[in-house]
């Protein structure tokens, strides 16, 4: 009956105090919808690997629409900050500290990992993890917290290194072959992707002539091409265990990228309860996702 009355349907064929009461009914069913909606939203589920089970609950307690500027959304951040599982920016130090054992040797973080690790709760959870990581590593960099290469090479070294200078943002790109680099490894690996100039070849002198003698020209002479170098496949076959995995990517792999014709298939399959198997896959397609391998590695 109120949208009859608002589009004029009705014309004059009710009092004042009918429609009144219907304005304030229509307020009454409003407000009661809004808080059985708020009431429906009272836990939030979180992925954590710290839990025995994966999920991390938070209860929200009982809420209700309020009236006020606060969102269900907004609440549920506010949730998540006050239990510090959510923040608005991430310090050098923070990152330091987490900084993976396994990459402690090489001193080399791919930025598409250390992405990955904000948004499935191996570290503290962004509100916008993209946009305050590629402006805090503009930061880190700049002040000499940390560097920032991109372009392995297969010596160990690197094309382009960043490190306490002025860095574009754009250089900042979540992908497999960009790396965050601590402080202790972005001096050296700078220094080392410094060359000097080559100098420039100086005129030849002119052959003198004898009087009476015209100068001789030597015939010039092609080349010989250089023997082809003899070729030789070498393959890497068997098993290796998990523990060694990431010693193997930053060890071996770089070895081999000295080669021509370098490919690397893929086994790997684990056994596990198909309750945990539905979240793993979900996680894992978003994995390959973001490394760009998902039209080339297939999940069964």
């Amino acid at each position: 009956m109120a949208k009859e009355v608002a589009d004029g349907t009705l014309g004059a064929d009710y009092a004042r105090a009918d429609r009144a009461e219907i304005e304030s009914r229509v307020r009454e069913a409003e407000d009661a919808a809004k808080d059985e909606v708020w009431g429906g939203y009272r836990f939030v589920v979180l992925a954590d690997h710290q839990e025995p089970d994966g999920l991390k609950t938070i209860d929200l307690g009982a809420g209700h629409a309020s009236g006020g500027a606060e969102t269900l959304c907004g609440r549920i951040i506010t949730a998540l900050k006050s239990q510090a599982l959510l923040n608005e920016s991430v310090g050098a130090s923070y990152i330091d500290r987490k900084w993976p054992p396994a990459l402690a040797a090489s001193g080399a973080w791919p930025l598409s990992s250390l992405r990955q690790s904000f948004l499935n709760g191996a570290l503290t959870r962004l509100l916008d993890p993209d946009t305050i990581l590629r402006t805090k590593i503009v930061e880190f960099v700049g002040r000499g917290d940390f560097g920032l290469a991109s372009g392995p090479r297969p010596d160990g070294s690197y094309d382009r290194v960043w490190y306490d200078e002025i860095m574009p943002p754009e250089e900042v790109s979540f992908e497999a072959g960009v790396f965050l680099l601590t402080k202790a490894k972005a001096p050296f690996l700078k220094a080392e992707t410094k060359t000097e100039p080559v100098p420039k070849p100086g005129p030849e002198p002119s052959p003198v002539a004898k009087p009476g003698l015209e100068p001789v020209q030597p015939p010039e002479l092609e080349p010989a091409p250089p023997p082809a170098a003899p070729m030789k496949t070498l393959r890497l076959v068997g098993t290796m265990p998990p523990e060694v995995w990431n010693r193997f990517g930053t060890k071996v792999v770089p070895k081999l990228r000295s080669g021509g014709d370098l490919r690397a298939e893929v086994d790997l399959s684990l056994t596990l309860e198909a309750r945990l198997a539905r979240d793993l896959e979900a996680e894992l397609r978003q994995l390959l996702n973001d490394l760009g391998l998902s039209d080339k590695l297939r999940i069964e």
